[in-house]
């Protein structure tokens, strides 16, 4: 009886411990199931959207008052504050769909694409919003970064999102120098909806360009971001290549997103 009792002692005991609300929780190290997917809208002149997977809103903006903003995400923004959002492996139907109340929740593109589980992906909107047939490209890109182990270097990718830019290469130079060869290719050229690889770079704040092939003149720059080591970055160059104002709305912009 005495060995029984020592027993369910113990166990009472150990049950006891576990159920303590400062008890050190152990938390899986596997990685979760799913894939997780980021919304950007890139369209020219598209208006505000809400991002949906098949049926699915994937991204919406709260008002004040706690009813839907009819805002949605505008030119230029990311949804979900520019943070991934988790969706299940799969083939998906990828639509931005108009926030306002004047034809709420149309379809403004579309983009089918089997999503991978553990993967990361990102949706654009790009080129130029047809005011007629009320539609703007969009495509999906791979993220296909891991976590990095050198914290002394930056990952770093561009995208083109510019309907009417030719194919452009990436660079990128140490802020406050000034020698015209220091400029470094950032992966190769990409195309219009295309992608690039991603390269490293040391950690620290760089001046950026793009460049046509063959040209050493810059087509569009960005001044002083800031690459930190272990971080990972997408360059996505949007806009209209011939604005040539420096405050317009639709000029060309270079977007330095963090992936990670």
């Amino acid at each position: 009886m005495n060995r029984y009792g020592s027993l369910a002692a113990l166990l009472c005991s150990g049950l006891l411990s576990a159920c303590e609300k400062n008890t050190v929780q152990v938390l899986p190290t596997a990685p979760l199931a799913g894939a997780q997917i980021k919304f950007f809208n890139f369209g020219v002149n598209a208006p505000g959207v809400n991002f949906y997977a098949d049926a699915t809103k994937m991204t919406a903006i709260q008002s004040g008052t706690g009813v839907e903003s009819t805002n949605g995400v505008t030119y230029g923004g990311a949804g979900a504050g520019g943070v991934y959002t988790t969706i299940a492996p799969g083939q998906h139907i990828f639509t931005g769909r108009i926030a306002a109340t004047v034809d709420k929740d149309l379809p403004i593109a579309s983009v089918t694409t089997t999503i991978a589980d553990g993967k990361s992906y990102s949706f654009y909107l790009s080129g130029f919003y047809n005011t007629t047939a009320k539609t703007v490209d969009g495509f999906v890109v791979e993220d296909p970064f891991t976590v990095p182990t050198d914290y002394t270097v930056a990952n770093v990718r561009f995208v083109h999102a510019m309907g009417n830019a030719n194919p452009m290469t990436l660079y990128a130079r140490p802020v406050g120098d000034t020698v015209t060869a220091h400029w470094a290719a950032v992966g190769a050229e990409v195309a219009y909806k295309g992608v690039g690889a991603f390269t490293t770079l040391p950690g620290g704040a760089y001046d950026l360009a793009t460049r046509y092939t063959g040209s050493a003149t810059p087509v569009i720059t960005r001044t002083a971001q800031s690459f930190s080591g272990g971080q990972v970055y997408t360059v996505a160059a949007r806009g209209d290549i011939t604005v040539t104002s420096t405050t317009a709305t639709n000029r060309p912009i270079l977007d330095n997103t963090a992936n990670r």
